[in-house]
């Protein structure tokens, strides 16, 4: 009797061990974040990677374009994306938390804007403006040498749809597409410091509203059917005759399995909250004052112990753990 009950013991000691391997097994692996290219969501992605370094979880940082950064997702290549931006990112964002292959994990105080920017000084030379009509009639103040005529607007190497509004709101307006987000910067500072006339990509939260004085182009209000529908707003034969989306949200994407296998670090996740205003301070330490993107989140973590540390629950937070090097 004894013997039997000492194998029972055994055996229930030895299944108890095979559920539990496992999941050791799996949080030695480092939680893969991904990063894009522009410079507030590297940094609160370091950010984020010191975060769960202070809990004792190993980090990887991940590059990734918006389009391939879905299927990293997806397939669990990458486990988290700490910046997800309504403008540009709703519709694989909604349809992979809709079937189930990424979760949402919460939105971030911090409101968003992608949209065509000018400086304010352009007012004056175009009288009118921030309406899109305006804008439509002043078309040879943008002219740049080459451009035909035409009025040129400066984006960034990412997928936007602003041919397609251009052609369905029929203003002389062509796209520059620049090979890197920072060239943008350096389009705006030479026409800033010659007064000249200029209309870029811009975005909210960006270090550009911390050093620029500038406003948003008014376009036809945004509304879901503006990008399926050519039947809604003034052009009815072509979509995207709107602008997009104002205060949208700001969110945060992670996998099933991180959710399972790291769950104190997604509850972390969870948590992890940033403002319009602490976004663009970031993102002016590394555009303007010339920190890295290490150096941006390092300084970051040294300066806001208090609040970083209480988005970790406290029954996650190990006394051992490495949460006493920061």
């Amino acid at each position: 009797m004894v013997s039997r009950i000492r194998l029972f013991l055994l055996s229930s000691v030895i299944s108890a061990l095979s559920l539990i391997a496992p999941a050791i097994s799996h949080s030695q692996e480092p939680i893969k974040i991904i990063t894009n290219n522009w410079t507030s969501q590297v940094v609160l992605s370091e950010i984020t990677g010191r975060i769960f370094q202070s809990m004792g979880a190993k980090v990887d940082f991940l590059p990734s374009s918006i389009s391939d950064q879905w299927g990293a997702l997806a397939y669990g290549v990458g486990h988290i994306q700490i910046e997800v931006w309504e403008g540009t990112m709703p519709e694989q964002f909604n349809r992979m938390v809709a079937d189930g292959s990424i979760v949402d994990a919460g939105t971030h105080t911090a409101t968003t804007r992608e949209d065509w920017w000018y400086p304010k000084y352009v007012e004056e030379l175009c009288p009118g403006l921030p309406s899109w009509k305006a804008l439509k009639a002043c078309a040879d103040l943008f002219k740049r040498p080459g451009s035909e005529g035409e009025g040129v607007y400066f984006s960034g190497p990412w997928e936007k749809p602003d041919e397609a509004r251009i052609r369905a709101l029929e203003m002389n307006f062509r796209v520059k597409t620049l090979s890197k987000g920072d060239d943008i910067w350096v389009e705006l500072e030479k026409s800033y410091s010659k007064k000249q006339p200029i209309v870029i990509f811009n975005w909210s939260p960006n270090w550009v509203e911390s050093r620029y004085s500038g406003t948003f182009v008014e376009f036809p209000q945004h509304a879901a059917a503006c990008e399926t529908d050519p039947e809604w707003g003034l052009n009815k034969t072509l979509i995207y005759d709107c602008g997009n989306p104002k205060s949208g949200w700001l969110k945060k994407a992670a996998t099933v399995n991180f959710k399972q296998n790291y769950q104190c670090e997604f509850e972390t996740l969870k948590n992890i909250n940033f403002n319009n205003h602490q976004i663009a301070s970031l993102s002016a330490r590394v555009d303007v004052d010339k920190l890295n993107f290490q150096e941006a989140a390092e300084e970051w973590i040294n300066n806001n112990h208090s609040l970083w540390k209480s988005w970790i629950p406290q029954n996650c937070i190990d006394k051992n753990s490495h949460q006493e090097a920061y």
